[in-house]
């Protein structure tokens, strides 16, 4: 699949726009965004290390844009995607950067900080600036990444069918009498064969371990008659995947087989009730609904899906309490699982954009339990 087409200075500039816009929406004073992917999707600059030096994106309602850079990497930063945008200044070693972002930032309100802020910066401006008062960005704007362009969606598309790639060919090696970390070095290999630039997981959860939602692939010996979780993604062209399937080694008995259904059954029913308006706690509780009534609500353990995007995880959240109304562009997993501790777990995970019309899979492989070798 080839690449989408690059993001321009003008999608870096209209970004810019729209955060500082979304910033005085909420009362706040302005944005501010340290190194990770909150400043890589504003401005298309990664620096290649983040390191104790500050490096600070200021974005303030009906003013320029400006990156505070240190001056040895300020030829880094210039030639960023979206630094035609920006007003670019820099500090050197031995000056005080805090206090040569003081005069942008007034002695009044509140800023929204991104989440990858090191303390030692937020305390280096509290001391400057007593008066101020900061707010993580997740919880002043959980939504600033939440709603996707076409140019990101083509990548989040281009992410999932990459990963169906990946699990077409996984299901066909061997699993029985090899270790979860050689599956998971083989998951691996084939994120990177179909595109992926960086693989951020690959859990294979067998048997017993199955029932552990964030299992990390280990020494196991994978059995003949073993449920196995697979739960992989990572980024490709910068845009993440996410998907879960659940196989067995050689014919299920029918006690897994009866959780399969019932977790593919709350999935299906999750997907079903995506539409725009629809609160993000209800396709919580639809699929929450499937699995309680099946009796197995007890070992549903964690919310149902989580946002994707330049992370393969950020808002929205599906989960009871998140009163946010779905909107069409909006990414997300849809994730339910079941997991009896000591024996098994079985989860199925899919990535759905919010379309005007309902939901749309990014993931399609067959959701069946798939029978390996």
């Amino acid at each position: 699949m080839t690449d989408p087409a690059a993001f321009t200075s003008d999608d870096y500039a209209a970004r810019m726009t729209r955060a500082a816009d979304a910033a005085a929406a909420a009362g706040l004073a302005g944005v501010l965004v340290a190194p990770g992917p909150d400043l890589s999707w504003l401005t298309g600059y990664r620096p290649t290390a983040i390191t104790e030096r500050l490096t600070l994106l200021i974005l303030r309602p009906g003013k320029a844009p400006v990156l505070m850079v240190p001056a040895l990497e300020r030829p880094d930063a210039e030639a960023a995607a979206g630094a035609p945008a920006l007003e670019m200044r820099d500090w050197r070693d031995g000056d005080n950067p805090y206090a040569g972002v003081a005069p942008l930032l007034g002695n009044r309100g509140a800023f929204g900080m991104s989440d990858t802020t090191w303390a030692l910066h937020l305390l280096g401006l509290q001391r400057t600036l007593p008066e101020l008062r900061f707010t993580a960005l997740t919880d002043g704007l959980p939504m600033l990444r939440a709603v996707k362009d076409a140019h990101e969606l083509a990548r989040l598309a281009g992410a999932g069918a990459a990963a169906d790639e990946a699990y077409g060919e996984i299901v066909g090696v061997a699993f029985a009498g090899r270790r979860e970390l050689d599956v998971a070095a083989d998951l691996a290999g084939l994120l990177r064969k179909f595109g992926h630039e960086q693989v951020d997981f690959t859990v294979v959860g067998s048997g017993p371990n199955g029932a552990n939602p964030h299992h990390e692939a280990g020494e196991r010996v994978i059995q003949d008659g073993d449920t196995v979780v697979l739960d992989f993604g990572g980024l490709r062209h910068g845009y993440g995947s996410d998907t879960t399937r659940t196989v067995h080694v050689g014919e299920p008995g029918e006690e897994v087989r009866k959780v399969h259904d019932i977790v593919r059954e709350a999935q299906q029913a999750a997907f079903e009730a995506v539409r725009p308006g629809v609160a993000c706690e209800e396709i919580d509780r639809v699929a929450r609904r499937v699995i309680t009534e099946a009796g197995y609500g007890e070992w549903f353990i964690h919310r149902t899906g989580h946002g994707i995007g330049v992370t393969t995880h950020e808002p929205p959240y599906m989960v009871e309490g998140e009163k946010q109304p779905l909107v069409p562009g909006m990414c997300f997993s849809i994730e339910p699982g079941i997991y009896l501790p000591g024996r098994f777990g079985v989860r199925i995970e899919d990535i759905v954009t919010v379309t005007p019309e309902g939901g749309r899979r990014l993931n399609n492989t067959d959701r069946e339990l798939r029978i390996v070798r």
